[in-house]
């Protein structure tokens, strides 16, 4: 192979409300919103999406202060479809995996600020995760996101 990946430059989310959304990830989960451009309609993009004039308002977040990489949210303001599923069995959904240093500290100011999580927290008894602590919970779309801690002892 001629090309080589390099590294997950961001993960793009669709909302339906990029207020609600922007309130979540920076005021909730605290990162830090480094972009907004709240109305993108550009040839390029009704190219790259598939649909003619579309126009989007899309926000960034930086998650960590150490890491390149970037959430992206972006709202259709046209061209606007049906929610999709946020079963984790099904083919082709996702999440989004967030490290923490302070497992019970995150879950309950998360908790405290409303946040609907899939259950309780989850001690990992095997494999290479093993003593960490793990927990699904859901943005105000309903995708649903990871909150992970490794055991001290792991390299993460």
């Amino acid at each position: 192979m001629g090309w080589q990946l390099q590294r997950i430059h961001h993960l793009g989310l669709t909302v339906a409300d990029i207020d609600r959304s922007i309130a979540f990830y920076r005021d909730v989960l605290g990162m830090k919103l480094i972009g907004r451009r709240p109305s993108v309609q550009t040839d390029y993009v009704a190219q790259q999406t598939g649909y003619a004039d579309v126009e989007l308002n899309v926000a960034s977040f930086q998650v960590h202060a150490d890491s390149p990489q970037t959430l992206e949210v972006v709202q259709y303001m046209n061209h606007v479809g049906d929610p999709c599923g946020a079963k984790t069995n099904q083919a082709g959904s996702s999440h989004l995996c967030l490290l923490v240093d302070d497992f019970e500290s995150c879950y309950n100011a998360l908790r405290e600020a409303g946040v609907r999580f899939k259950s309780a927290p989850v001690e990992i008894t095997a494999g290479p995760n093993q003593g960490g602590l793990v927990i699904y919970f859901f943005d105000p779309d309903g995708y649903t996101l990871e909150l992970f801690q490794p055991a001290s002892n792991s390299p993460g």
